[in-house]
């Protein structure tokens, strides 16, 4: 069947698509996408977008008068002006812009402006630590920053002596009345008269286009250099995958600083025409989604780990509504199965049950989801086997995918109807992988990094001879052609007794635990493994009642009858590890790890270094006492 002819899907009933529906993978991009070699730049792809579909809806963004749209000449319109403010800071082709902006239009502009001006654009996230901050305008030499408001100057203004090839900090809005000469507000409120014509002066695809700074879990963050070709590439190649139609509407929320959010939630639509828009917020977004009913979304798997122990939360341990949810879950994920050709025929009592379910069910579920999700990816992170089950037996059209910064991201994914929980897809068109030593995933694609900023060192240690990026991930390539990824090589925990433990794996279980916000396993050297855990404030409140502890009482929580409880729920939640993968002593807290500490990343993955370092003295009495589970209370 020829792919071009194929009408766009219908919205999601949230049932997996009928096998004879499905789109055949890798194939052509349908009419109206515009791919990479046409579009030879980011610039170019903007321009050719705009001459398309000129009054075709691009973004939808949430004003004081509701949910507004912007077309896309209007669109190239506010780009001209930003590009007629960065001008005139004279900077020349190659010298670096950053972007500390919000998500939403104004963030598009100004990437774009830069972009068409030859300059190479550097995103911050704006949740970030002003130490790394300093950090990245250091070391990118960034000589104009971008900021929403002036009052995000403040936590870095000290710092400057830190980049001192800063020449000018925009800002599109004045707050705090800083009266620091080398800021400029107010950009928001400027106009003038002059046409809305958008300049490229970039023409080379090979041409450096931006810097992105990796999370640093390890230790500084690095600049990863990627050309206007590997970002264009990479869409590409997705769309290719996973195709993308004018009629879908993205909800993005994850930062435009994440390479991830940038090519698939940013060119990629642009490329395929769709409109995208942009949630108020994280906490916002419940109501975002039911407001705006997406028909795609882009997630790091905690999201889709808050709405599942959410749900648990709220059905309960037992009873109707409990044996209603299992019931659903478990005939919907028998049924994809066997549209897989991966389990037996659906029973006639699942055929006849399944619309009653769904009615009860699963609608309701999915409604919370705005209940016409055509597609809804999870990267960033390995997702649980477990939430994948759940949504996917919802009827959620859900699929994961892997990727990193320096493959300007994805390198595998799938569509919804072949996902498969616990793997991360087969590689996209045009990548390719191998197993190095210590079955490392090796990469190779046109969306490979040229290389990391001012770094040859680094450089040569993770890109070869041949073009292959050394991931530093551990993988394994599976006979069905799709890929596991089992944990990064420099997490892998190596006990005295010779285990190998990927620790990732263990914190992904116990924060399946209601009661455990955040966990790092510690054990590197030593005999048996330890953890230092976050918990939920209301689910400490209900087992310190159980305990009979003070739950305000901060002493509590060292309370031996408190560990042994917290760690009969860890044994249960690590019951399928091997018997060398337990953990025998617990630290608790209550205090979150947070961006502003440098404890954990942006994308909220934990900065290992760092709490090794900030609780050595805590993981040295935690050896010194260490305990095996016991049984905790009924019902906590």
């Amino acid at each position: 069947m020829d792919a071009k002819t194929i009408a766009p899907p219908v919205a999601s009933n949230g049932s997996p698509l009928p096998a004879d529906l499905r789109l055949p993978a890798d194939l052509d991009l349908l009419p109206g996408t515009i791919g990479h070699e046409a579009a030879g730049t980011l610039p170019g792809l903007f321009a050719r977008r705009v001459a398309l579909t000129p009054e075709a809806v691009a973004y939808r963004d949430c004003g004081p008068r509701g949910w507004w749209e912007h077309r896309w000449r209007a669109v190239a319109a506010r780009v001209a002006r930003w590009q007629r403010v960065l001008a005139g800071e004279g900077l020349a082709a190659g010298e670096r812009v950053a972007v500390g902006l919000p998500n939403g239009l104004d963030w598009v502009c100004v990437d774009q402006a830069a972009l068409g001006l030859g300059l190479v654009t550097v995103p911050l996230y704006v949740t970030d630590s002003p130490g790394n901050l300093a950090h990245i305008l250091a070391d990118s030499g960034a000589r104009l920053l971008v900021l929403d408001t002036d009052r995000q100057w403040i936590g870095l203004a000290p710092l400057r002596g830190r980049f001192p090839a800063l020449g000018r900090v925009l800002c599109r809005r004045v707050e705090a009345g800083v009266g620091d000469a080398l800021v400029r507000g107010g950009i928001e409120t400027e106009t003038d008269a002059e046409s809305a014509v958008v300049v490229n002066r970039v023409s080379e695809p090979e041409a450096l286009a931006t810097l992105i700074y990796t999370s640093g879990t390890m230790g500084p963050s690095k600049a990863v250099m990627l050309s206007h070709r590997n970002i264009l590439a990479n869409a590409e190649a997705v769309l290719r995958r996973i195709p993308a139609y004018p009629t879908d509407l993205f909800l993005s929320f994850l930062p435009l600083a994440h390479a991830f959010e940038r090519t698939v939630g940013l060119v990629l639509p642009m490329m395929a025409g769709c409109t995208v828009a942009y949630a108020r917020s994280i906490e916002q977004l419940r109501e975002d989604l039911v407001a705006v009913r997406p028909t795609a979304l882009l997630s790091v798997p905690r999201v889709y780990d808050k709405v599942y122990l959410a749900i648990q939360e709220k059905v309960g341990a037992r009873g109707l509504k409990r044996r209603l949810l299992e019931a659903t879950v478990a005939a919907g994920w028998r049924r994809f199965a066997a549209a897989q050709g991966r389990g037996p025929a659906p029973a006639l009592r699942d055929r006849l049950l399944r619309p009653l379910l769904h009615r009860l069910v699963a609608r309701p579920v999915l409604g919370r989801l705005g209940g016409r999700m055509r597609v809804a990816v999870s990267g960033g992170a390995p997702l649980s086997p477990e939430v994948a089950r759940f949504f996917i037996g919802l009827g959620l059209p859900l699929t994961e995918g892997y990727g990193l910064t320096e493959a300007a991201p994805v390198v595998t994914g799938t569509q919804p109807a072949d996902c498969v929980p616990g793997c991360v897809g087969t590689p996209l068109p045009g990548v390719q992988l191998r197993l190095g030593a210590g079955d490392e995933l090796w990469v190779r694609s046109p969306g490979v990094m040229r290389g990391y900023w001012h770094r040859p060192d680094d450089t040569a240690a993770a890109l070869d001879a041949e073009g292959w990026l050394h991931t530093g991930d551990i993988a394994e390539l599976r006979a069905d052609g799709y890929v596991r990824i089992r944990g990064r090589l420099k997490e892998v925990l190596v006990t005295s007794t010779g285990h190998k433990i990927a620790p990732a794996d263990m914190e992904m279980a116990l924060a399946m635990d209601p009661l455990i916000e955040q966990a790092m396993v510690v054990g590197e050297g030593r005999p048996d493994l330890v953890a230092l855990l976050v918990l939920a404030q209301t689910r400490w409140r209900r087992l310190a009642a159980l305990l009979g502890l003070d739950a305000d009482d901060p002493l509590s929580l060292r309370e031996p009858a408190a560990e042994a409880a917290v760690l009969a729920r860890c044994a249960a939640r690590l019951a399928e590890f091997p018997g060398y993968a337990q953990l025998h002593a617990l630290h608790l807290s209550l205090t979150p790890w947070t961006i502003e500490e440098g404890l954990i990343t942006p994308t909220l993955k934990i900065k290992r270094e760092a709490l090794q370092e900030r609780f050595a003295e805590t993981i040295a009495v935690l050896y010194a006492k260490r305990r095996r589970p016991r049984r905790e209370p009924a019902g906590a």
